[in-house]
């Protein structure tokens, strides 16, 4: 998931159109749609730097995660592979589908590979599902099922299932930071977590975690475009000078300590791009949970997808008369082609992000702004060095903020008076998090929404699909009372 922390959008409507001035303006359509050069070039550059942060969250997140073999990725690895991605796939979204909305590895979809795929196979089987996924969804924009598959599930669940993702996100930033730690005799005590190692707040790390937070909150009140990324680079410049004047113990900053790494800029590493396997994991798991895997993860980004896609042309005013997006197809199978193209590159799936409204909001209307964020993108290829020197400690603040982003987002568009709705909502978020797995969450809300809608008697009112789905997950959840795994 990918919430916005952007200046607010000029509603104005844009310029009238005018002639096209050269080839670059006729092939964007630069003057076509009210814009030009420099707005598309300011608005990619408000764009990137609104969603750089993902440069630094990603490979904390996945990094940090264990496949079945005890194997972790490299976090220079996961750089390259994140900003390789990204470019290519904001490009190919500004070139060929000519809108500006930029792409990168999705916040959500990366916490399910990393806390549910990979401790259950490896890290090639893992991204193979990814991959898998993002063909399901090239087939279903092919077929036109995309958007009738969409319609199948209730806005209120769907904004269950984006709430969930990101309290989810919430809780992985607070224990990753040491903010939340585990009791280490949880299996015997109703008291899983403790604030801090033991019970309260104790050393630099922790302090600098909590300073990010308020900060990063600050700067989201105060409507500071970039606000994420701002947090990141100051709190990561604070963790330098604590871990040079204070005396850390071993291991206090978890997996990475902040260290100025000498010369910033490196040669990229390839080494993680094509270490894939497409049907591994379901000889690790097994068919039917593989297929479920497979599900969360094209859930994890396909909704998302589309109400981003949608809502960043509707600020940009690339709207027909009918509220549709013209070449929407067209679109919609570049982001099934980022979403493949995230899993061979081991960055996790890739997605659209709203942050695009930065962009918008400075008047971008065209894919040349695409051109500007992608580019940018590239660059980062060489900077590894700098990426990798940041702490969790500094970069997980911003998971806090997103899951405050996610659930203001969509907490409101719940049809909470209509209980067959807003209990299976209710329950698909907070299983997420307290089941520590967003399966769960999908399949207990989608299998409560079925038995709840016919315990009232309208039952006809729920699609086949979601009967279909939900008698899955419910053979999923009973297939270890069945011996069957």
């Amino acid at each position: 998931m990918s919430p916005s922390v952007t200046a607010p959008v000029d509603d104005k409507q844009p310029p009238p159109p005018s002639e096209p001035q050269n080839g670059l303006d006729r092939f964007f359509k630069i003057s076509e749609r009210g814009s030009t050069v420099a707005r598309e070039i300011r608005g990619g550059l408000a764009t990137f730097f609104a969603m750089a942060y993902i440069i630094v969250l990603n490979p904390i997140i996945l990094g940090s995660a264990k496949d079945m073999y005890g194997h972790q990725l490299d976090g220079g690895q996961l750089v390259t592979a994140t900003v390789l991605t990204a470019a290519f796939s904001t490009l190919l979204m500004g070139v060929i589908g000519n809108v500006p909305i930029a792409l990168a590895a999705g916040l959500g979809v990366n916490t399910v590979v990393a806390l549910q795929l990979a401790p259950r196979m490896s890290w090639a089987d893992a991204m193979g599902m990814v991959v898998l996924a993002g063909f399901v969804v090239m087939l279903l924009v092919a077929t036109g099922l995309r958007e009738r598959v969409m319609s199948a599930v209730p806005l209120s669940l769907r904004k269950g299932i984006a709430i969930g993702i990101g309290l989810f996100i919430m809780l992985i930033g607070l224990v990753d930071s040491g903010f939340v730690s585990r009791i280490p005799d949880a299996a015997h005590t109703t008291v899983p977590l403790q604030l801090g190692a033991v019970g309260h707040l104790n050393g630099w790390p922790v302090l600098v975690f909590v300073l990010g937070v308020l900060l990063t909150l600050a700067l989201i009140v105060r409507k500071v475009p970039g606000a994420i990324l701002i947090s990141i680079v100051v709190m990561t410049v604070v963790a330098l000078v604590v871990n040079a004047v204070a005396d850390i113990p071993a291991g206090g900053w978890g997996l990475t300590t902040p260290e100025w790494p000498g010369n910033p800029v490196a040669s990229p590493d390839f080494g993680l791009v094509g270490q894939v396997s497409l049907f591994g994991g379901f000889e690790k798991v097994g068919l039917l949970t593989g297929v479920l895997f497979v599900f969360t993860v094209l859930l994890s980004c396909f909704f998302d997808a589309m109400g981003t896609i949608l809502g960043v042309s509707d600020e940009a005013k690339l709207l027909d008369e009918k509220g549709n997006l013209p070449g929407v197809n067209k679109v919609l199978l570049i982001d099934g082609i980022a979403v493949a193209a995230g899993g061979a590159s081991s960055s996790s799936a890739t997605t659209c992000f709203v942050e695009s409204t930065a962009g918008v909001g400075e008047g971008a209307r065209t894919g040349l702004a695409n051109v500007v964020t992608g580019g940018l993108f590239a660059v980062g290829l060489f900077l590894t060095p700098l990426v990798t020197m940041v702490p969790s400690q500094a970069a997980t603040p911003a998971l806090v903020a997103v899951g405050f982003l996610i659930l203001s987002g969509s907490v409101k568009d719940i049809d909470w008076s209509d209980h067959t709705l807003a209990i299976p909502a209710f329950l698909t978020m907070v299983m997420m998090p307290f089941t520590y797995s967003i399966t769960n969450g999908i399949g207990i809300g989608f299998v409560a929404f079925c038995v709840l809608r016919l315990a009232a008697g309208r039952g006809r009112e729920v699609p086949a699909a979601m009967y279909a789905v939900s008698a899955v997950f419910a053979f999923y959840y009973l297939m270890p009372a069945l011996q069957l795994t």
